[in-house]
């Protein structure tokens, strides 16, 4: 019998977790632009009746609605391009946040000292932290409630195996 080999009872290291963040968006870019020449058409058509009907004034408002909304998905498109990544790996939990013009921030934990926190507010709206050492985090604000209470039993169970504790 060798005195070189490993004991079989030896634990494995815990498999490298990696999520991914990102706000919801519906509406699909080819949606949008059917979407804006529906919106675009309708104006254009009321604009015109009103325009024979010699109140020519409501022709530039309807271009303006038009404008706003347009702006509005614009905006609305450009901070969907924020994202959140949250990484476990060798003891460490990194949480890296990326704005919408691409500026990172990142924060990086000793994972056996970080607490996932779930804010419940009294109206059911939720807020999610991770908290360590006296100072809290805060990460996931574009999701829904119930996508916090979802991701918070996902990352609490991959700090669990993290640490080394049972695999659930």
């Amino acid at each position: 019998m060798s005195h070189d080999a490993l004991p079989s009872h030896v634990p494995a290291a815990p498999k490298p977790f990696r999520a991914v963040l990102t706000p919801y968006r519906s509406l699909s870019r080819t949606g949008f632009l059917i979407l804006m020449s529906g919106i675009g058409l309708v104006s254009f058509v009321a604009g015109m009746v009103f325009l024979m009907i010699g109140a020519w004034p409501v022709l530039g408002f309807f271009g303006l609605d038009v404008a706003l909304i347009w702006l509005a998905f614009k905006l609305n498109y450009r901070s969907g391009r924020q994202y959140e990544t949250i990484e476990i790996a060798d003891g460490l939990m990194t949480l890296t946040h990326v704005d919408p013009s691409g500026r990172v921030r990142t924060t990086q934990l000793t994972a056996t000292w970080v607490d996932v926190r779930l804010k419940r507010t009294p109206d059911g709206r939720t807020a999610l932290a991770l908290a360590s050492h006296g100072h809290e985090h805060p990460f996931g604000r574009f999701l829904t409630d119930d996508e916090r209470r979802e991701f918070t039993t996902i990352l609490r169970d991959a700090l669990l195996q993290a640490r080394g504790g049972p695999r659930i």
